[in-house]
């Protein structure tokens, strides 16, 4: 049932990154060109995403578990540590450079040809060689210590 949800989730994830077009590029670029040809209609995008969490999430606060089993994940640390700046940052740089985050990304590879293929493997370069710079000599420069 678990896998049956998840599946059903993350397909219509994908069909709402196709339908708000987030798959495209331009799109997305022209919502972050605040001061030359803005965009504003990926706002509607972002408010179909916060405004229904918002209910779930209240939701979620008076139940004891998940319909489908487990726990609910405990909250996030509401602390800004500089692990979580620092990612932010280079999100924000990676999808403000290409007009691609990691869901739109997935979805563009069936038919975004060689550049969405590039971007994926060059972010899944970057999850594999985190760990280990963190444990290497500029480790301390990445943790902050």
């Amino acid at each position: 049932m678990r896998s049956a949800i998840s599946l059903l989730a993350g397909a219509l994830f994908g069909l709402g990154l196709l339908v708000s077009d987030m798959v495209n590029t331009q799109k997305v670029q022209g919502w972050l060109d605040l001061f030359g040809a803005w965009d504003p209609t990926l706002a509607f995008v972002l408010g179909g995403g916060i405004v229904p969490m918002f209910f779930a999430w209240r939701v979620t606060k008076a139940r004891a578990a998940p319909i489908t089993g487990g726990t609910f994940p405990a909250p996030p640390n509401p602390r800004i540590s500089q692990d979580l700046a620092l990612g932010s940052v280079l999100f924000g740089v990676g999808w403000g450079l290409v007009g691609l985050c990691p869901g739109p990304a997935m979805a563009s590879i069936s038919f975004g040809g060689w550049s969405g293929a590039l971007f994926m493997a060059a972010m899944l370069a970057g999850m594999a060689i985190l760990p280990r710079l963190r444990r290497g000599p500029i480790g301390g420069l990445i943790r902050g210590s």
